[in-house]
């Protein structure tokens, strides 16, 4: 669309009820107040019996809802869902040959850490540009696999889980942060899952959770890394799993604010019929995207094929010619401008895309955000765009 055409489209009438579209932190459940934490359990040790209790309550609901089967211990560990993978590839890694399947920046950033900090010499970076998968056929499944889910920069997701043999030499480990709660998740395939509260259930930041399967276990309790590894990254003691940690003993202090919110979003959660209806509302929320797009000639999904595309992190490439035949530097001034103007309008926050992808757009999809805000979002999005022209662009 020519900035002549998209001139055309006028001011909306109506507004997003939240405006709040971020990939992270991500929207809050709907109806969401402050007073949904006037019980937290603040003041107090997380090491009492009902600080662990709201922990281990944490850990059970999220199992139970993600349907994580028997055997598996899942946990609460520091520093998000980056905290927990890097304490997957520090504690696990190194003892078979890595290949890497870097799609997107996360993706990116784990391969970048096996190569050049962990140094691990039998590894393999399958790469992929954004809006694409690697060639999956290429995985060798005698090594060891470390794999994103779902690209939260990219927008595309793994389309299924039938690349992944049933049976497999090596572990898989599976940065799920974007995917959890709104995705199904293979666990008869996987073995390490990792993802945080700030994502799909709209948590507050700096917790992550690990979950590990009775493989994972086994390779931590016979492997002993051959690196140095700090206490928050120590899940054996003695060649033994440190079981507490599965049961609410978390490693360094969690904050019982953030606790009791994680609470309050698995019980909404459930009273929305758990994991389908979670799922359902994400799709929900990419289909009015999906529709619009469709009659939109200045964008176009990042993700090429429909089978890879998000739910959660929708994201989008400007595709106007005027656009593409800026520079990148220029493409980025542009869409700082468009998202200003949102911003400014209070009908969106922080949807440009993330700084390492192709500019454009990231609107986050998650069951926390209504289609019906969603729809109300879109035309403000040709109305913005219909701003930005060559001459408004670098005046």
């Amino acid at each position: 669309m020519t900035s002549t055409q998209s001139a055309n489209f006028s001011r909306p009438a109506s507004r997003p009820v939240n405006p709040c579209f971020s990939s992270g932190p991500c929207a809050k459940r709907p109806g969401w107040t402050v007073s949904a934490l006037d019980n937290a359990f603040t003041g107090r040790s997380h090491r009492s019996a009902e600080g662990r209790a709201r922990l281990a309550e944490v850990i059970d609901r999220s199992a139970a809802l993600l349907g994580v089967p028997e055997g598996w211990r899942v946990g609460i560990v520091p520093a998000s869902d980056t905290g927990a993978v890097e304490m997957a590839l520090w504690s696990l890694l190194g003892a078979r040959p890595v290949d890497v399947l870097a799609f997107e920046s996360f993706s990116s950033l784990w391969a970048q850490d096996i190569v050049s900090q962990l140094q691990l010499e039998n590894a393999r970076v399958l790469k992929a540009e954004y809006g694409q998968l690697p060639d999956l056929t290429q995985v060798d499944w005698t090594h060891d696999v470390v794999l994103a889910w779902n690209g939260t920069t990219s927008g595309v997701c793994l389309p299924s889980a039938d690349f992944i043999p049933a049976q497999h030499d090596g572990l898989v480990i599976c940065d799920a942060t974007s995917a959890a709660f709104a995705m199904d998740l293979p666990w008869d395939r996987l073995d390490v899952v990792t993802w945080s509260w700030q994502k799909a259930l709209g948590g507050e930041a700096a917790h992550g959770m690990l979950a590990l399967s009775p493989r994972a276990v086994a390779r931590l309790e016979s492997f002993e890394a051959p690196r140095p590894l700090p206490k928050i990254f120590r899940l054996t003691s003695k060649g033994k799993l440190i079981e507490g940690i599965f049961r609410g003993d978390t490693i360094n202090t969690p904050s019982m604010l953030c606790v009791e919110d994680a609470l309050d979003s698995l019980k909404w959660a459930e009273s929305i019929g758990g994991l389908p209806g979670l799922k359902a509302r994400s799709q929900a929320n990419l289909a009015e995207v999906t529709a619009w797009e469709a009659r939109t000639d200045w964008v176009e999904f990042l993700a090429r094929n429909d089978a890879e595309r998000s739910s959660t992190a929708i994201c989008l490439r400007i595709v106007a010619p005027w656009f593409l035949a800026l520079e990148r530097s220029e493409q980025m001034k542009a869409v700082k401008q468009m998202v200003a103007l949102l911003d400014e309008e209070g009908v969106a926050f922080d949807i440009a895309s993330y700084r390492d992808a192709p500019p454009g757009l990231r609107i986050w999809g998650g069951a926390t955000v209504e289609a019906s805000d969603i729809r109300a979002l879109l035309p403000w999005l040709d109305w913005a765009f219909a701003q930005i022209t060559p001459l408004t662009c670098f005046a």
